[in-house]
């Protein structure tokens, strides 16, 4: 797939709205799902940082990797609907911040099973926080739908990033994104 193909079809998935035709399916809640991970620097840089990563490792890590954060994110999300506490989610999410960045920064190649062991461990922090910021009278399934859907759009854009840059020949840029990603989140962990 050229990147010209890759970014029309991006730029068209971002584009679609959604058909709430389903019974159970509120737009509220669809809609919150859907922005929360964007409302937090801290989740687009991870989120977007294990695409590139994911393409540094290259493989079968291009699908195992993200999917490895999506599913273990549920779960998260999951834990904390049900009441059950996860210590320290805030300074975990910050902590990711930093993992994700060091392991661009530095272009770590991980077996896949341990990578996506890792990106788990991150994730279980970013689901619950979403679980646990479920909006007052959403549709939990809505909610959930959304913050995948922008969840898989985020590795997404991580992908082409990471492809695009490769192809332009220019590893040593996704390892100073790497880098600078690293350093944001110290600051964030200092502020937890």
């Amino acid at each position: 797939m050229t990147l010209t193909r890759f970014a029309a079809i991006a730029a068209l998935t971002l584009m679609a709205t959604p058909a709430f035709a389903h019974t159970g399916f509120h737009a509220s809640g669809f809609v919150a799902g859907l922005s929360h991970p964007f409302n937090g620097l801290d989740h687009v840089l991870v989120m977007a940082g294990i695409g590139i990563w994911a393409i540094q490792l290259g493989g079968r890590n291009l699908w195992l990797v993200p999917l490895a954060f999506v599913a273990t994110m549920v779960l998260g999300a999951g834990l904390a609907l049900m009441n059950f506490p996860l210590p320290e989610v805030e300074l975990g999410i910050a902590g990711s911040v930093v993992v994700i960045g060091m392991l661009v920064g530095f272009g770590a190649r991980l077996p896949a099973g341990t990578a996506a062991a890792l990106i788990a461990l991150m994730a279980l922090f970013h689901g619950h926080a979403h679980g646990t910021e479920l909006p007052a009278m959403a549709s939990v399934w809505g909610y959930a739908a959304g913050f995948v859907l922008s969840t898989a759009m985020l590795h997404a854009i991580g992908l082409g990033l990471g492809l695009a840059v490769f192809r332009l020949a220019r590893p040593a840029v996704l390892r100073a994104a790497g880098v600078l990603t690293a350093l944001a989140g110290l600051a964030m962990v200092s502020g937890s």
